[in-house]
């Protein structure tokens, strides 16, 4: 298949824009080649997942589009790295490893990549409108963009996202393109199932499962309280399978109906949900029963956003101080900087309070030396928690956490 390019591509991919434009733009030339795409589109902006460091080629890699002159061309946020700049001492790892995971993340500052180091950018000012063509990597914040924002992006991996934002230029294929964006398994839920943040939980790992790497379209979904519930959906949707975009009828923009989030055909399956189901997927997130002693809890993955904080803060002042059992909050840093401008930390550390910007508790040595259970509220880091770090879980709702370090112990409300 030709792929079709324009004057601007010709002129970048043969050097007249500098060396590191020309090596991103053959990079991505035969990816869209080898993807089918017949030609480039320009994307409005992008979303770097390649700062959390993985070995020397990652580093190599942007140090050698620096070296070229390389500069991004569109608004380019950046996914979290292996190290909390604003809070050094919570990262315990070797000068050996965190001298080039430092370095990795300052080297795409200097390709003019923003400084945001969050796995939600959608909770920034850099985000994307209802069908703006973007460019993004880091799972969650895919299927956020597509699904509840309605913007359009792929599945885009390390160095291929970087090529987008160092080219303006994505390639017109997939979920870029209206007629790839239907709806192809039905899941409808049964039961009359109640909004609780566990229920979007539950309902992403199984979708997530079923659905692989189709188009989920789901039938019955409460409404949400806010779109942290959908993002906690997405989240888990993308970690059990690789959903990249649903649609949840009444609820995201591309899904008035299941007409139109099917395009007028009938889905390739139909899979229903009870609420069987969606308790024995939540309890499938737990390694270890109630009462268990707790050695830390581990909230905001994805990155908490503002309206989450304005509901831990006075639940950690009704439930008071517990037995020093410490409540590590992953966020971005605007919103940390946001709420420190409030005052709405103050004394916050007296409830075990240890905010985390720039990574997350389940990609860095922040936790993986604890001895005993973590509890969190996230599904995405109840999965990958255990073999990322070597930690037991307790899952539950954010009460339940804070309840739980309270007691220094795990205890849970009803499922």
């Amino acid at each position: 298949m030709t792929l079709e390019l324009t004057g601007g591509d010709q002129s970048m991919l043969h050097g007249e824009q500098g060396s590191a434009a020309a090596a991103a733009m053959k990079i991505l030339v035969a990816f869209a080649k080898a993807v089918g795409a017949r030609k480039l589109l320009d994307i409005a902006g992008a979303h770097i997942d390649g700062c959390l460091y993985h070995g020397q080629a990652s580093l190599d890699f942007v140090e050698r589009l620096i070296e070229g002159g390389g500069r991004v061309r569109v608004p380019t946020t950046l996914n979290v790295g292996s190290f909390d700049l604003i809070h050094p001492g919570l990262v315990k790892m070797p000068v050996s490893q965190e001298t080039p995971a430092r370095r990795l993340m300052k080297a795409h500052l200097e390709l003019g990549c923003q400084a945001t180091f969050t796995c939600a950018p959608y909770q920034t000012r850099f985000r994307p409108r209802f069908g703006e063509q973007i460019a993004w990597g880091e799972s969650n914040a895919i299927v956020f963009a597509n699904s509840v924002i309605g913007a359009r992006t792929n599945r885009y991996g390390d160095f291929i996202d970087l090529c987008c934002a160092m080219t303006g230029r994505a390639p017109a294929w997939g979920l870029h393109l209206s007629e790839n964006r239907r709806g192809q398994v039905l899941f409808e839920l049964t039961g009359g199932l109640e909004t609780s943040d566990a229920l979007f939980v539950g309902v992403g790992l199984l979708v997530g499962q079923r659905a692989r790497d189709r188009i989920p379209v789901i039938s019955g979904l409460p409404q949400p309280r806010d779109e942290d519930q959908l993002k906690a959906l997405g989240a888990a949707a993308a970690t059990t399978g690789a959903v990249a975009l649903f649609h949840a009828v009444g609820i995201t923009p591309e899904a008035k109906t299941p007409d139109e989030a099917l395009h007028g055909l009938a889905p390739e399956e139909k899979i229903r949900i009870s609420r069987a189901d969606i308790h024995h997927a939540l309890a499938r997130l737990s390694s270890v029963p109630d009462g268990v002693q707790v050695a830390a809890v581990s909230l905001g993955t994805p990155h908490f956003s503002y309206d989450e904080w304005m509901r831990l803060l006075p639940l950690l002042r009704e439930v008071g101080p517990g037995k020093g059992i410490p409540i590590y909050v992953n966020t971005g840093r605007a919103t940390l900087m946001r709420l420190q401008d409030e005052g709405a930390l103050a004394g916050m550390e007296a409830f075990g309070l240890v905010p985390v910007t720039d990574t997350c508790t389940y990609v860095t040595s922040i936790l993986e030396r604890l001895d005993g259970v973590v509890m969190t509220n996230s599904g995405k880091w109840a999965h990958y928690a255990p073999g990322n770090i070597g930690v037991s879980v307790a899952f539950g709702d954010m009460e339940d956490c804070v309840r739980s370090a309270a007691a220094g112990r795990v205890v849970r409300g009803a499922p």
